[in-house]
């Protein structure tokens, strides 16, 4: 009777864990499932977790009818009768040591076809990215194109790429789930990964996780991946090349027949002479999952009314112990800082925060103006004035105030 009540007591919490199974299998996208692989490594993932499965299901099948059978055929049916007693019997023994070695034999070579397949060195035209993890935010630098992003990549489909993996400070693991296999950032080590995303799939757009503790805000380190055609990489590849466009005057207007492809690079000053198109995946065709829905700390404030000047945010992001520490941007001779993000095209990424927050006037305001309470354990300083360090435990007395805010934003939305 025990028994009876506690399965009735349980019924209604297994019922509730069906009914939420049975709901997560009819949503439409699953942006992070492995299941559907886009380049031959997650094809030859898949089919090693495919075959493994189904061995280890007949195995399971089997056992567990034979213990079925056994504990049923064999019970002990009267107490007072002791069934017979055997000691021993060699072809048993042997049947059962051989037939898990055969079943061993099964799993071991396609696990150790696949592991050559996936470790083997990458074809020699591959396109090389140098990938460094950081806390909590990633880098990637193209050595072939001397371009250098930061949580947003951009792979060319049909064309191998090779992933060289390290980190600048402790453990981390990048994970495309879509597209290849996660591999580990160790320090004093260098890790390689390479795929070839589908030469036959429409521009698309992919999640990359950290996969490995790595913190208080491992949880908060994101990135994006851009497939695109080899055209238009190519294009994009030349406008990151290119020093930051930023001008006082007003953009050039682009020809009709970009718009629907390209991202307007704002008319540089004459003296940088760069390219005035460049190809950015179109924000229309960013699937939601690609959005970040983060939200933010309550008590950071935005007002959407404080227009910024980008002039004077140019000149304050030049000031002493502001910015030129830390960031680098091509084209501006004195900032080539290395500890944070490359901004050099920053108003042409899609998010901040290491993929966190969208990159939009409002997120990068509160950003700028207080980074630890957007991010737990961010190294960015404090820059409002009058907010609270929650790292540091104090309130910063000096600062930048709202108007130097907005100035700081309206510059760095024109370095496209």
């Amino acid at each position: 009777m025990t028994g009876l009540s506690r399965l009735r007591r349980l019924a209604p919490y297994g019922a509730a864990a069906v009914l939420a199974l049975a709901l997560t299998a009819c949503a439409q996208e699953h942006p992070n499932t492995t299941f559907v692989p886009h380049s031959e490594f997650g094809r030859s993932i898949d089919f090693l977790w495919n075959r493994l499965l189904l061995l280890g299901t007949i195995v399971f099948v089997l056992v567990e009818t034979a213990l079925l059978y056994v504990a049923f055929r064999y019970r002990r049916r009267d107490e007072h009768v002791v069934p017979p007693q055997t000691h021993g019997n060699t072809t048993v023994e042997i049947i059962w040591t051989l037939i898990p070695a055969l079943i061993l034999v099964f799993i071991a070579v396609p696990t150790v076809q696949t592991n050559f397949k996936t470790q083997a060195p990458a074809s020699a035209d591959a396109l090389q990215i140098e990938v460094y993890g950081h806390q909590w935010w990633w880098e990637f630098h193209y050595p072939q194109y001397n371009v250098t992003v930061a949580n947003e990549i951009y792979l060319p489909t049909g064309r191998t790429v090779n992933f060289t993996l390290q980190t600048k400070d402790v453990l981390h693991s990048f994970w495309i789930p879509q597209l290849g296999g996660k591999r580990d950032l160790i320090a004093n080590h260098t890790n390689h990964l390479w795929f070839t995303p589908d030469a036959n799939m429409p521009a698309s757009v992919w999640n990359g996780f950290c996969a490995e503790y790595c913190g208080s805000s491992h949880g908060n380190m994101h990135f994006r991946v851009f497939t695109v055609s080899p055209q238009e990489f190519d294009s994009w590849a030349k406008g990151q090349q290119a020093p930051a466009a930023f001008s006082t005057q007003p953009a050039a207007t682009p020809a009709p027949a970009a718009v629907a492809t390209a991202s307007v690079v704002p008319a540089p000053p004459s003296s940088t002479p760069v390219s005035t198109v460049a190809y950015v995946f179109p924000r229309e065709k960013l699937p939601a999952y690609a959005i970040p829905q983060t939200p933010t700390p309550d008590g950071l404030t935005y007002n959407p009314q404080i227009v910024g000047d980008p002039s004077r945010g140019e000149k304050l992001f030049g000031g002493a112990g502001t910015c030129l520490a830390c960031h680098t941007i091509q084209g501006n001779p004195m900032a080539v800082g290395n500890i944070g993000p490359n901004l050099t095209h920053v108003s042409s990424r899609y998010t901040i925060a290491g993929g966190l927050y969208p990159n939009d006037a409002a997120h990068l305001t509160r950003w700028i103006k207080n980074a630890r309470m957007m991010k737990p354990g961010s190294i960015m300083p404090t820059l409002g004035k009058g907010q609270y360090d929650p790292q540091l435990n104090t309130t910063n007395s000096a600062g930048l105030d709202d108007q130097q805010i907005a100035d700081l934003v309206a510059y760095l939305q024109k370095l496209k």
